[in-house]
């Protein structure tokens, strides 16, 4: 990413510039100085939140966070616009996150202000009664239960049962010569939370169960296709905690599967859809969410704007932007089929569900269809993006040689990731945008 960040962070200026001449606004570099009137009624927008990186660092809070929350919620601890936390995370439920982000903010939030990278799994019902594989960490057997699947099959059910197959690390080996222990149901489909705790396990038994159409008892076969369904959830490549530089994330993992399972067949890995950031699945039910928290506040205008503020150029501000040129496509030819036309020029069909009309019929009875007409995307400098990069003398050659850390089946797209607004930390982004909105809370 490290072509990226230089490019980006002379963007942001002339982003911020041609935002705030459109709005009339002449101050700061972020556009924090001025105001016109202002609108102290009920807000027309939503929030979308970025953790890791833009709240919190691993487990510290961002001081800046603090002073956001105290900006969105009144005297009786109640946010005064509808807000949605999107993480990328997916090893824990969402009531449990939510409690933890109530804990560090110091604020009620509901399980239904959370989005999870796996939440969008509900609406994938042709899969529900199938038996499935799930790989990850934390409570998977319960994560899977919860979006609906009904007859799952853990990575260590399947290395208990056949205890041969896990041969990395000599210490966990079978002492002595066994047969599988207990006989599991041939598995029809694999869903992938997130990075597991032991990667060597995990991509070997998955390797396993793809190449042998999830029947453990057969050999391995390399010329077998189509491989069984694969469901992906979270493909951040990296993400910030403590530490100085970033971690490797379930993107990582990816990369690792997919080129494994390339070299051993000669074939690409087939993904059935992919969620969480950047996949428009995820901007589609965090969109719902906060129509749904309008509805609840009994607001009755319509949210017709959303803001995304995040770290990360390749999710977060990628997923965003998309979303909002589906918005874009949407509004100008009033036709929920647009979305086909955003896919195309991403590249990024595995993040819908079976094809076009089967995404269609599936989004439009579970979510109905948005209210909102634009996403715009903030990035802060809190966590993944590096603002401090050198910048070069020729930016046109920078984004020729990036390496793009996104997703292989997202197609690099410059304007994809090109923030609408940079700024230094979450409290600046709330500012912002309420300046943008011309809203006084009440």
């Amino acid at each position: 990413m490290r072509g990226l960040l230089p490019l980006f962070r002379g963007l942001h200026t002339v982003s911020n510039r041609q935002a705030r001449r459109k709005a009339g606004i002449v101050g700061s570099r972020c556009g924090l100085c001025g105001t016109q009137s202002v609108n102290k009624s009920q807000p027309r927008f939503g929030l979308l939140f970025d953790i890791d990186g833009v709240l919190v660092r691993g487990r510290m809070l961002i001081p800046a966070a603090k002073l956001a929350v105290e900006k969105l919620v009144d005297s009786q601890g109640r946010f005064v616009v509808p807000v949605v936390f999107v993480t990328n995370a997916g090893n824990c439920l969402r009531q449990t996150k939510a409690d933890q982000i109530s804990h560090i903010l110091g604020v009620p939030i509901t399980e239904d202000q959370v989005i999870m990278s796996h939440s969008p799994l509900r609406m994938f019902k042709k899969f529900h009664d199938k038996c499935v594989l799930v790989s990850g960490q934390g409570p998977v057997l319960e994560i899977a239960k919860n979006v609906g699947f009904k007859n799952v099959v853990s990575i260590d059910m399947v290395r208990e049962s056949y205890p041969l197959l896990d041969m990395v690390d000599h210490n966990r080996r079978p002492k002595l010569p066994s047969t599988p222990v207990v006989s599991l149901p041939t598995v029809e489909a694999v869903v992938l939370f997130g990075e597991p705790i032991r990667w060597e396990t995990n991509l070997q038994l998955i390797i396993d169960i793809l190449l042998t159409h999830g029947n453990l008892n057969s050999p391995h076969q390399t010329h077998a296709v189509p491989h069984l369904p694969l469901l992906a959830c979270n493909m951040d490549l990296m993400w910030m905690a403590e530490a100085n530089s970033p971690r490797f994330g379930h993107g990582t993992f990816l990369v690792c599967l997919e080129n494994i399972y390339k070299k051993i067949t000669g074939k690409d890995l087939k993904y059935d859809a992919l969620m969480g950031k950047p996949s428009e699945l995820t901007y589609h039910f965090a969109e719902y969410l906060i129509r749904s928290q309008a509805m609840q506040r009994q607001w009755k205008l319509p949210i017709t704007s959303l803001y995304a503020i995040g770290d990360n150029l390749m999710t977060d501000i990628y997923g965003a932007n998309m979303y909002n040129r589906f918005l874009e496509e949407r509004a100008s030819i009033k036709n929920p089929k647009a979305v086909a036309q955003v896919v195309a020029a991403t590249g990024s069909s595995t993040a819908m569900p079976g094809g076009e009309e089967e995404f269609d019929s599936m989004w439009e009875s579970e979510l109905a269809l948005p209210s909102a007409t634009s996403c715009k995307s903030i990035l802060v400098c809190t966590g993944v993006y590096n603002p401090n990069a050198e910048v070069p003398s020729d930016a046109s050659r920078c984004i020729k040689e990036t390496v793009f850390h996104g997703h292989r089946d997202f197609r690099f797209d410059p304007a994809l990731v090109e923030p609408n607004y940079i700024v230094q930390d979450v409290a600046e982004a709330v500012d912002l945008i309420f300046q943008q909105e011309k809203f006084v809370p009440r």
